[in-house]
């Protein structure tokens, strides 16, 4: 029997700058389908850029 509830989708957060895969993250399913844009630090870059939602 199939568990009831939203379903997560696994995300992986590349760099805008260096185009490097750093971070993974979650999402439900429930949410509108707009890329996530989140400012972290960049271990590349040495820098805070903005990582963008990848493929």
């Amino acid at each position: 029997m199939a568990k009831k509830g939203t379903r997560l989708n696994t995300l992986v957060l590349e760099c805008s700058v260096c185009a490097s895969r750093n971070y993974i993250t979650q999402r439900s399913n429930i949410q509108p389908v707009k890329k996530i844009e989140i400012k972290k630090h960049c271990p590349k870059c040495k820098k805070h850029t903005v990582h963008k939602e990848g493929k």
